[in-house]
C-alpha cells in the first residue's frame, strides 16, 4: 500500500471514483463557453446548475456540507441542501458528506486566467468539516517530513527555517505560494526578507496547496488566508495523496463568528490539522477548466470534440487517477 494510503474501512462504492469524474467534467464543461468573456456570474450559474444535476443522477443520499454558501445567499448547492437520488425519504445508497466548488476560480475563468478548476470531494457522512463561508488562515507543505515541522502559531520565518532545515537547504532555497492579495502584504515582505521565493497567484488556491505536493512545480510551502471551503477541499485532496495541512478560521465582525457558531464550531481560535478537515475514506476529484499546473483547461477540437482533463484519488488506495477525456457526444 503507497505510503499516503489510508488504512479504513468505508462506505463509498469503488464506482464512486469515477462517478466523481463525470461530476467534475460536466461542470468544467458547461462553463467552458464563459471562458475570457468577462462574466463571473454566468461561468459560475453554469458550472452549478452542471454540477447539481449530475450530483442528482448519482445513487447516494449526499448532504453539501461545503457549498456555494448558505441556503439564505445561494439559489443552488448550499450547504445543508440533500442531493443523489436517495436524498428524498426512503431513499437508496450510503450518506455521504459532499465539499465542493463547481467553480474554483470565478474571476480567473472570466479573465482566461490559469488554475481555474471544478471541484468536489465526498466522504462518508461526518467526515468533512462543516466549515462556515469564511476566511481561513492556511498552511501547507508536501508529504515527507515529521509532523511538527511547520506549525500554524509559529511565525512565518520560523517556518520557513524548518521546512529549510528539513530539507538541508537554506530558506534562500524555499519557493512559497501566496493569493496576490493587499491583505497579504506583511507576509510577502516577511517572506522576501528570508530570501524566500514567491509565486503569486491571482485566484485558485486549491491548485495552490496541491502544488506543494508535486516537485516539478518548485512550490515548496503554501501561506495566507483564503476561503474556509476551498481549504476544506485542499485538506481532502492532501488527505489522499500526502502532505500536510493547518487551517484557522478567521473572523471580520460578530455575524461570522455567529454563523460558525452556526454549523457547531465551539473553538474559534482552534487550529485545524488534516485529520480534523476531511477523515476516514475520502475521494477528491477536480477537472480543468483553463491551463494550469495541475490540469489542462477544457478544449473544443474544429470537428466539436471537447477534451477535458481530470484527476481522481482516493485516500483508502492512495490511488491517484489522471483521466483525459474526449467528448463527442451531447454535453
Amino acid at each position: 500500500m503507497p505510503s499516503s494510503a489510508v488504512a479504513v474501512s468505508s462506505v463509498l462504492d469503488r464506482a464512486l471514483v469515477l462517478e466523481m469524474v463525470r461530476v467534475t467534467e460536466k461542470a468544467a464543461i458547461a462553463c467552458r463557453a464563459q471562458i475570457g468573456r468577462g462574466d463571473e456570474h454566468a461561468a459560475d450559474a453554469a458550472a452549478v446548475e452542471a454540477m447539481r444535476d449530475a450530483l442528482n443522477e448519482l445513487d447516494f443520499d449526499g448532504t453539501i456540507v461545503i457549498g456555494e454558501g448558505e441556503r439564505d445567499e445561494a439559489p443552488m448547492l448550499f450547504i445543508g441542501e440533500k442531493v443523489g437520488r436517495g436524498r428524498d425519504e426512503g431513499g437508496r445508497g450510503p450518506k455521504i458528506d459532499i465539499a465542493l466548488d463547481p467553480l474554483e476560480g470565478t474571476t480567473i475563468t472570466a479573465k482566461a486566467g490559469p488554475n481555474a478548476l471544478a471541484v468536489l470531494a465526498i466522504a462518508e457522512a461526518g467526515g468533512l468539516l462543516n466549515a462556515p463561508d469564511v476566511y481561513m488562515d492556511k498552511l501547507a507543505i508536501g508529504p515527507g517530513y515529521a509532523d511538527d515541522v511547520v506549525d500554524l502559531s509559529r511565525s512565518v520565518t520560523d517556518n520557513v527555517t524548518a521546512l529549510a532545515a528539513a530539507k538541508g537547504v537554506a530558506p534562500a532555497a524555499i519557493t512559497a505560494c501566496v493569493l496576490d492579495r493587499p491583505r497579504h502584504e506583511a507576509l510577502i515582505r516577511e517572506l522576501r526578507g528570508i530570501g524566500c521565493g514567491i509565486v503569486l497567484i491571482g485566484d485558485g488556491d486549491v491548485a495552490g496547496v496541491i502544488a506543494t505536493t508535486n516537485p516539478d512545480t518548485g512550490i515548496d510551502i503554501y501561506l495566507g488566508s483564503g476561503g474556509a471551503p476551498e481549504g476544506v477541499l485542499a485538506a481532502a485532496a492532501l488527505r489522499c495523496v500526502g502532505g500536510q495541512f493547518q487551517g484557522r478560521l478567521v473572523f471580520r465582525n460578530d455575524d461570522e463568528r455567529g454563523r460558525a457558531r452556526k454549523w457547531g464550531i465551539a473553538d474559534l481560535d482552534q487550529i485545524y490539522k488534516l485529520d480534523d478537515l476531511a477523515k476516514g475514506d475520502v475521494i477528491f476529484a477536480a477537472t480543468g477548466v483553463t491551463d494550469g499546473s495541475l490540469l489542462a483547461g477544457v478544449k473544443t477540437r474544429r470537428d466539436g470534440t471537447v477534451t477535458t482533463e481530470s484527476v481522481v484519488m482516493r485516500a483508502s488506495s492512495g490511488t491517484v487517477r489522471w483521466v483525459r477525456g474526449e467528448h463527442r457526444g451531447p454535453l
